[in-house]
């Protein structure tokens, strides 16, 4: 009987720990699923869901993809780097490592963005609009002035 009331106590606090941390991430506008918007083209490519990891970084993962009319849908990264080649796009990680500017709450630096056609992976920095709705992201090389910025739509 002892066991049964500890195993009803230990899914009760797991329950709650649960809960508190789900309503902290709903809470965080940066969280949920965002629709991609290819900046050359004008088409959304893929959705993408963003997570906050344990240590208080972002992480981006590919879960859905479209293709550009006219064109034949890619499945899996052919031309991405090491341990991310030929993974299929479904799960892969498009963007991690970004954290939270502790002076602006509406912006992120420090991340990581991977262009899933290209192959290659940037630094990335984001910033949220005002209203949390739009995410305005930056992959750049070296210095943020050399770069291409998309923008994001939360849904």
């Amino acid at each position: 009987m002892k066991n049964l009331y500890q195993g009803i106590l230990a899914s009760v606090i797991f329950a709650t720990l649960s809960s508190f941390s789900f309503a902290a991430n709903i809470n965080d506008p940066l969280v949920g699923k965002w629709k991609t918007v290819d900046d050359r083209t004008g088409y959304s490519r893929a959705d993408v869901e963003i997570s906050k990891k344990p240590d208080g970084t972002y992480e981006g993962v590919i879960v859905a993809t479209r293709s550009v009319p006219g064109t034949e849908k890619m499945l899996t990264c052919t031309n991405c780097p090491g341990n991310l080649k030929d993974k299929p796009f479904l799960g892969l990680p498009f963007i991690w490592g970004f954290k939270q500017n502790p002076d602006n709450p509406r912006e992120f630096n420090h991340g990581r963005v991977l262009d899933p056609i290209g192959g290659k992976i940037y630094k990335g920095k984001a910033r949220l609009s005002a209203s949390g709705k739009h995410l305005n992201l930056r992959g750049y090389v070296g210095v943020s002035v050399i770069g291409r910025s998309v923008t994001w739509i939360k849904y």
